[in-house]
């Protein structure tokens, strides 16, 4: 008899979901499928608002990144006023985006996933999360703690306030780095590295006794779609928009945001609110991944010392073109070292404290595609406004959606190599969630669920009935 194992909801990620795994009558799994519940409206509810409002609005998404909506909406405000935003203002936005990524990444990696690699799948769940290893290894999550307290607090530098800042606006941005800022940020750039670089060293020891999560873990050949220099220098802003298949070949390059439509599809599904993204040249089988595994796939160098120095170890590693999901652990370290080197290289440059902030204009189009790297990868904003800058309609391409076919492939993979039959151990299913983690989705508005959940894991039978419940309370 066919059953369906329910796990509800996934603990240790940015939102509520649930994963729904299908076991055949032999008790093998024939599918796992990635559910959603949660519903987004900004789309819809933010229609008739002057497009102005945008990024301080959108930054309400989501309350881990939501400086990568506020730079997605506020590039997609500079093209329907058609202006070329202050020299200063760029490299501004750019200072808080690279925070964003040290502080968004710090949180995947020590507070959600870290539990896991320190205790094992099958650990206590009592103390397997951000508290148990505050006991267990306090330097470590010491470390981690401070490293995202510090790019909040450059956020909060720039920003005004570490979540949802209104700083970045169309034009420009509001106000310079300050002198005590910049003193801030240099007197806590070393420690910031020194803690990310210790990260790095004891994720390599990890790697040696993983290689079965890295074989299983979401390790299978995809596209990859994201930012890149011209140079071929990891890129978060600006830059090409590019997709690779799994060989490292460019199957499209140069990919104009504004046309996005004619290059990237949105699958509705029938069992879940988030979208799923695919690649149109290849049909719905154009699966493809972005964040960090997707971004030093497609960047050729990271372009500052200490983070190339790794990511020629990671390519030796692992190859030069990463299939394996459970590896954007170590891209997302090598990420954060990046952001702080290119943070420092920024720090002493003059035109942050000017003045020259802002270009100003009224609404010289009237419908614009606004793109940047989030944490979790490459993000989306498309308005359409009438001729007094009331938004008409919205879209917004999220990196978690992005990653959805890739996380119900992962989840599936994972599934498929553990179990059999349909008495599962609490570890197994831990497992599976932590394929889902590997991508560090964020499903929230602005509602975020961390640390222990209470988890309900049910076997059901064709019928309805429930053959078997499996609960763990919070």
């Amino acid at each position: 008899m066919s059953k369906t194992i329910i796990i509800d909801p996934v603990t240790r990620i940015e939102g509520h979901a649930k994963i729904s795994i299908y076991l055949d009558d032999q008790g093998e799994v024939n599918e796992a499928r990635f559910h959603v519940g949660e519903f987004r409206g900004f789309e819809k509810f933010c229609e008739g608002r002057p497009f102005w409002e945008m990024p301080a609005l959108t930054s309400r998404i989501c309350g881990i990144c939501p400086v990568s909506h506020l730079i997605a909406s506020s590039k997609t405000g500079d093209q329907l006023l058609a202006v070329k935003i202050p020299a200063a203002a760029e490299k501004l936005r750019r200072m808080i985006n690279l925070a964003q990524i040290t502080q968004s990444h710090a949180l995947s990696f020590f507070h959600l996933s870290s539990p896991d690699l320190i205790f094992g799948w099958d650990g206590d769940p009592k103390t397997r999360n951000v508290f148990g290893l505050i006991a267990a290894d306090p330097d470590l999550a010491r470390g981690g703690i401070r490293l995202r307290k510090f790019g909040q607090d450059i956020i909060k530098i720039l920003g005004s306030q570490k979540v949802h800042p209104a700083w970045s606006i169309p034009g420009g941005v509001r106000s310079p780095l300050t002198k005590e800022g910049k003193i801030y940020i240099k007197r806590g750039l070393p420690e910031a590295k020194n803690t990310v670089r210790n990260a790095l060293s004891l994720f390599k020891k990890i790697l040696d006794s993983h290689q079965e999560e890295v074989e299983v873990f979401g390790n299978f050949p995809s596209l990859y779609l994201g930012l890149v220099g011209e140079s071929g220098a990891w890129e978060h802003y600006n830059g090409i928009l590019r997709m690779i298949d799994s060989r490292g070949n460019i199957v499209g390059d140069r990919l104009d945001p504004n046309n996005y439509r004619e290059f990237l599809g949105e699958k509705l599904q029938a069992d879940s609110y988030l979208k799923s993204p695919y690649y149109k040249l290849f049909g719905e089988t154009g699966v493809y991944r972005v964040g960090p595994l997707a971004r030093l796939n497609i960047c050729e160098h990271f372009g500052t010392p200490l983070a190339d120095q790794e990511l020629i170890e990671y390519r030796q590693r692992h190859g030069r073109i990463v299939q394996a999901s459970f590896v954007y652990h170590h891209a997302r370290l090598i990420e954060i070292l990046g952001s702080l080197e290119r943070i420092e290289r920024m720090i002493d440059d003059p035109d942050l404290f000017s003045s020259r902030l802002q270009a100003e204009a009224g609404v010289n189009q009237t419908e614009a595609v606004g793109v940047s790297e989030a944490p979790r990868g490459t993000l989306f904003h498309h308005y359409q406004v009438d001729e007094n800058g009331l938004l008409q309609k919205i879209n917004l391409v999220i990196a978690t959606g992005q990653n959805n076919f890739a996380i119900n492939r992962t989840v599936t993979q994972i599934a498929k190599h553990y179990i059999h039959g349909e008495n599962v151990a609490e570890g197994i299913l831990n497992r599976v969630e932590a394929g889902v983690r590997n991508y560090d989705p964020c499903l929230s508005c602005s509602t975020h669920a961390a640390g222990q959940m209470p988890m309900i894991l049910q076997l059901i039978s064709p019928d309805g009935s429930i053959v078997k419940e499996i609960r763990r309370d919070s």
